[in-house]
């Protein structure tokens, strides 16, 4: 038998084990690597796909924590919005256990202190002086802006203070425009001393309130012209911040080139009044925005489903903060 002969012989001969070897060991192996690298080149092109478009993983965990925190009915639903929890899972970096525990600790707070409740006539002594309203303009994108005048305190009860506050927070959210999330606050502190200041304990807790139930509502904020005598007294205060919200904490001086310059950037110089640099004159008058209050409660009511005489539901359902400097006195 010659050499080819045999080499012939043996293929055939072996050619079924071979082929059954082939089938049971080789092909398996095959797909496995094959499946293997498809899942990986998928896995990898979702990760780029949600680097490039974070809208993508911002859904993403939206729904995490929409299945996280169940099923909603009330008010509770209708606060807990996708724009809603977006905030919450921004506050807290995008880690949905720890959003959720945040979520939950606001809708037992909401529960009862019932802010959606809250109306003008019993905080309206509080607005007297126009030490906290509501702007009639917004910043350059769309904003709700709330004025703040702590130099015209005009009360003793912290507790009616904060109420104030939330109310007030609760109304400027109401009349938010469509897309928008956040507000912008513009502090005068033409008056303010130590005698007309709140005192640090209360400082903390309206703090507390503002960044554990109210995230990523507070866009700037803007403290213009604070006395010398405030920095010891901030130097206490912003240690009860979150480092988020003390980033958005700006101190603006009117001869300062850079404060002008941020103010430029955010408001129109036109709307903006002259407290704070801009052109327009702005007047407080305590009667109409009684008025305009007023109105809003009926339209609070109307949206969170309950009736306005009973109140029952109708329905079931640290990086530093950006100062500039301050310039020499002259």
């Amino acid at each position: 038998m010659t050499g080819v002969q045999y080499i012939s012989c043996i293929t055939f001969d072996h050619y079924e084990h071979l082929s059954l070897v082939y089938q049971v060991f080789v092909l398996p192996k095959l797909h496995y690597f094959f499946t293997m690298s498809i899942f990986r080149r998928r896995g990898s092109s979702h990760q780029q796909l949600e680097q490039e478009h974070p809208e993508l993983q911002s859904e993403s965990k939206v729904n995490e924590l929409k299945a996280a925190i169940g099923p909603l009915s009330g008010r509770n639903l209708l606060y807990c919005t996708d724009a809603c929890l977006r905030r919450y899972l921004e506050a807290r970096n995008w880690n949905v256990d720890k959003a959720k525990k945040m979520l939950e600790e606001t809708l037992a707070w909401r529960s009862t202190y019932k802010p959606e409740e809250i109306r003008w006539h019993e905080v309206a002594m509080e607005g007297e002086t126009g030490k906290l309203f509501r702007a009639n303009f917004h910043d350059r994108v769309g904003r709700t802006v709330l004025i703040l005048k702590p130099g015209l305190q005009n009360t003793k009860s912290m507790e009616n203070q904060i109420k104030h506050l939330v109310y007030l927070m609760e109304n400027a959210m109401l009349n938010l425009p469509e897309g928008q999330e956040e507000m912008a606050w513009l502090i005068d502190f033409t008056g303010w001393s130590f005698t007309t200041n709140v005192p640090v304990r209360t400082a903390r807790d309206t703090i507390n309130i503002l960044q554990d139930h109210y995230p990523q509502r507070l866009a700037v904020a803007f403290l213009y012209t604070p006395p010398r005598i405030f920095e010891a007294f901030w130097k206490i205060v912003k240690y009860f911040m979150d480092p988020k919200t003390f980033q958005k904490v700006k101190f603006v001086y009117p001869k300062n080139k850079e404060s002008v310059e941020l103010m430029r950037s955010y408001f129109d110089m036109d709307n903006l009044p002259t407290e704070f640099g801009g052109k327009a004159t702005m007047k407080y008058d305590h009667e109409d925005f009684s008025r305009l209050m007023a109105q809003d409660d009926v339209k609070a009511a109307k949206f969170w489903g309950f009736d306005e005489k009973t109140g029952s539901m109708s329905t079931s359902h640290a990086v530093g903060a950006a100062v500039a400097p301050e310039p020499a006195l002259v």
